[in-house]
């Protein structure tokens, strides 16, 4: 299995990683969300800016295996409770995978983590104050073509209020995929 390592968001800087071959420049392949300096996170899901966080296009595509592992790196912890999401979109034919917005419910998702509950029932979930994302892989299934790749953490700590779940790491990155194969249908319309 092929490992991409691809550094991003919250507070500075970003910077995809290949095989250990980093990427040209910050933000190079990962598109620089709006509130990449700040700690702002979202909490109306039913926003555009849950799709991509009005991000600044990208200049590069990173070229990845389908079943590759991948993972995000911060300078930012994420230090609230609550599941790591990643989802795909496949960028339609006519459409460039550098300046497609993602609109549409052209997204699934593929991996969620779960929480571990210890011996004294206290609750931890995966990623949680780290810098890094739970590492993850992209399903061999997932068809050759361009995507988006997206990664959201929901923070749940105010979530007993309603509308009170905070979704951060709402970023994209711009790959393409290689290794052609049947696709498992598995589209999540549940923000759009």
């Amino acid at each position: 299995m092929q490992l991409i390592k691809v550094l991003l968001l919250a507070i500075t800087t970003v910077q995809a990683h290949l095989n250990g071959k980093s990427e040209e420049k910050d933000w190079s392949a990962t598109r620089q969300t709006k509130n990449a300096n700040t700690k702002q996170g979202i909490e109306n899901p039913t926003v555009a800016d849950i799709r991509c966080y009005s991000s600044k296009n990208a200049a590069n595509v990173m070229t990845v295996p389908a079943g590759a592992n991948i993972h995000y790196i911060s300078t930012q912890q994420v230090n609230h409770p609550g599941p790591t999401q990643y989802y795909l979109a496949k960028v339609p034919a006519g459409a460039d995978v550098k300046t497609w917005d993602g609109s549409g419910a052209v997204w699934f998702r593929f991996s969620t983590t779960k929480p571990s509950v210890n011996a004294q029932k206290q609750m931890s979930w995966p990623g949680q104050n780290e810098y890094k994302t739970p590492n993850t892989t992209i399903p061999v299934t997932v068809p050759d073509g361009d995507y988006l790749l997206r990664v959201e953490h929901i923070a749940l700590h105010m979530a007993m209020q309603a509308n009170k779940a905070q979704f951060y790491l709402s970023l994209v990155s711009q790959v393409h995929l290689l290794l052609c194969q049947e696709p498992t249908k598995a589209l999540i319309q549940e923000y759009w």
